[in-house]
């Protein structure tokens, strides 16, 4: 029995392991707002992992933060609806659950506007979508699962996430061809409209020029 995958499928699969893992760092002054983007299938669940380090002008380097230096986390949805809001402490793990399909804004900024010469942080930020935010270990230990049974969890989970990205993608395309043919419509209108324009132009000028010979008697 031979397993045939498309080439479609395997760009789809593709982008979906690679982009629902995403770890990175940046450096946030005292009074910086620090927002991304984040594209999320609806009924999807997200985990931010993120950690903030002092710069230490000693050695150059960054060191752990105090415990009175934390960070306040914002979610917004895509309809800027906020679906949190709230101070976390200088680590932390955060988790949510997106309701409507599309870019979901999060914002990041420090708690704190009393550092020490005005120093920069670091905050080390990773977000995990889909079944890649679920600790299958704890799972597992919690509906005291088998190893087989833990495994066909996480098949189901993934196919479940590929659905949704499915869903999305389709999402995405309505919400395109909706635009496309809407710009296409106003710029149908706005031709239509400059051509009636120069028409009356035309006819006016037409109609001046006429009264302008008449009244020189050249006609």
């Amino acid at each position: 029995m031979s397993l045939i995958i498309s080439y479609p499928s395997l760009v789809l699969l593709f982008c979906i392991v690679f982009k629902s893992t995403n770890a990175l760092y940046f450096h946030i002054g005292e009074t910086e707002r620090k927002c991304f983007i984040e594209e999320i299938p609806d009924e999807t669940t997200v985990l931010l992992n993120y950690k903030v380090e002092l710069y230490d002008p000693r050695s150059g380097g960054f060191m752990p933060s105090s415990p009175g230096i934390g960070m306040h986390v914002e979610v917004k949805d895509p309809d800027g609806k906020v679906l949190l809001s709230r101070v976390y402490s200088y680590e932390g793990r955060i988790s949510f659950t997106s309701h409507t399909p599309g870019e979901h804004g999060l914002c990041l900024y420090s708690n704190s506007t009393k550092w020490i010469g005005g120093t920069q942080l670091r905050v080390h930020l990773d977000i995990q979508v889909g079944e890649h935010a679920i600790d299958y270990a704890t799972v597992a230990q919690k509906d005291k699962l088998t190893e087989l049974q833990l495994r066909v969890r996480q098949l189901l989970d993934q196919v479940d996430q590929i659905t949704k990205e499915q869903n999305y993608q389709r999402y995405r395309e309505e919400r395109f061809r909706q635009t496309s043919e809407s710009t296409n419509q106003r710029v149908f209108w706005w031709s239509l409209a400059q051509l009636c324009i120069l028409l009356v132009m035309g006819v006016w000028q037409m109609r001046h020029l006429k009264s302008f010979f008449e009244a020189k008697k050249l006609v």
